[in-house]
């Protein structure tokens, strides 16, 4: 979604990202299951969940590196770019990308094939979030739990079980204060606007299809409360409302916030 949105797209980009068209291959006619998406009535539904999550997270971020963050953690990082492409500022900081083992293998197989070089600040943490701690994980990776640290969660909670969720959270929590998390989550279905319970449906049925089943959805006052309650200093939900103010203004290409994933900002 985000390489596609670098051609298909008007600008200003919601999303500039140089990288994502490197790693993918958005030709249509090379893709029957993209061709099919395209013709789909939600498709720039979904692929401005993609764009806003990302964007974001990364400006959440920039945020964080003036107020001293030191250390980036991509959980679940995918086919994520941001190490590929950092900015000056980002330099300075060290970037850890976790991820399940063979996704990390395809990635960096990728990355190889398109001949972009793993820049020196970055770290590749192999996790499956369900059998070990993140802790865990990151003991042998040169990451320092003393460091304030700035984590990125996207497109991964419903994918998880509660429990697996307040591990996370709970590592998160063990961080330095000022440390913090942006994470995205999908709504339940009796909470998302009708003209968006096909588009969530029809995600979720093809993420079971290929073994990775929806497990958890959130309303966003019953997640705002909870993550309070586990005791974050500070909890910021970005609603659809200010996501189109604040991303969407004055576009003529379709694109428009999205109600069904919505994002939150938790800080230690």
């Amino acid at each position: 979604m985000r390489a596609l949105h670098q051609t298909a797209d008007d600008e200003p980009k919601i999303f500039a990202d140089p990288i994502a068209p490197r790693l993918v291959n958005t030709a249509p006619e090379n893709d029957d299951w993209l061709q099919q998406f395209l013709a789909q009535r939600f498709a720039k539904t979904l692929r401005s969940g993609f764009l806003l999550r990302n964007r974001y997270a990364e400006d959440c971020l920039a945020e964080g590196v003036e107020r001293g963050v030191q250390q980036y953690l991509i959980l679940g990082a995918g086919l994520d770019t941001f190490a590929y492409r950092q900015p000056p500022w980002a330099v300075a900081i060290r970037i850890y990308e976790i991820d399940l083992p063979v996704s990390q293998s395809w990635k960096r197989d990728r990355l190889a094939a398109a001949g972009i070089p793993v820049p020196p600040n970055l770290r590749f943490v192999p996790i499956n979030f369900e059998k070990i701690s993140l802790a865990g994980a990151l003991e042998a990776a040169d990451f320092d739990l003393s460091s304030r640290t700035f984590c990125s969660w996207l497109g991964v909670t419903q994918y998880l079980t509660p429990a697996a969720i307040d591990g996370t959270l709970a590592f998160v929590l063990s961080l330095p204060r000022g440390s913090e998390i942006v994470f995205s989550f999908i709504l339940p279905w009796q909470a998302a606007p009708a003209a968006e319970v096909e588009a969530l449906r029809t995600a979720a049925r093809k993420a079971a299809a290929v073994g990775e089943p929806w497990l958890s959805t959130f309303r966003p006052e019953d997640l705002k409360a909870h993550l309070r309650a586990m005791g974050f200093s500070n909890v910021i939900h970005l609603t659809p409302e200010e996501a189109q103010e604040r991303y969407f203004q004055n576009r003529h290409d379709g694109l428009a916030a999205r109600h069904g994933e919505q994002s939150i900002r938790a800080v230690v």
